[in-house]
């Protein structure tokens, strides 16, 4: 496990950082409600939201996500198309905290389950000692027609300051 670590968190560090105005979402799978589905965030039309978090059930990811579900609205009225939630978590976890936060909200939850997307975006990091293993950093990226026109990542994953459902809204 150990080496897995390793290695995710060096090609994240080292990796070109696609989280950057400009960059394109990189073409990663990540599921959706099923285990053996796939679905890729690239080429996603028109404008929309993807929030990575660390951890499903988190209390920092749960207080965090209720504000994006609570304004789903105002962020339709924005242009939003949609809002992607990604945790480095498995389909079913991450099935279950939907179940929990919001099974009828517009928000859609996507697992990571390998965090080769968080790691595509240069956004993993190793979060061993608390969460047994490498997860992403909390951030929002704004997209338009799969272009990142805004990139927001705390500074310590814990933190709820700049992915806040306000400020991201404050950016639209």
């Amino acid at each position: 496990m150990t080496s897995f670590v390793a290695s995710a968190t060096n090609a994240a560090a080292t990796a070109a950082h696609a989280a950057a105005v400009g960059a394109s979402v990189p073409d990663v799978p990540v599921k959706e409600n099923d285990p053996d589905t796939t679905f890729s965030l690239a080429n996603l039309p028109g404008k929309n939201i993807i929030l990575g978090v660390p951890g499903a059930f988190t209390p920092s990811c749960s207080s965090q996500i209720p504000g994006f579900i609570e304004k789903y609205d105002q962020f339709k009225a924005k242009g939003i198309n949609d809002i992607y939630v990604v945790p480095v978590n498995d389909i079913f976890v991450t099935k279950a905290w939907k179940e929990k936060l919001g099974p009828e909200s517009g928000v859609r939850f996507l697992a990571d389950d390998k965090g080769a997307f968080t790691s595509a975006l240069g956004l993993l990091f190793d979060a061993s000692p608390k969460l047994g293993g490498p997860r992403a950093k909390r951030y929002a990226l704004v997209v338009d027609n799969n272009k990142v026109t805004h990139v927001l990542v705390e500074a310590s994953p814990p933190d709820v300051k700049e992915t806040t459902a306000d400020n991201v809204l404050s950016k639209l």
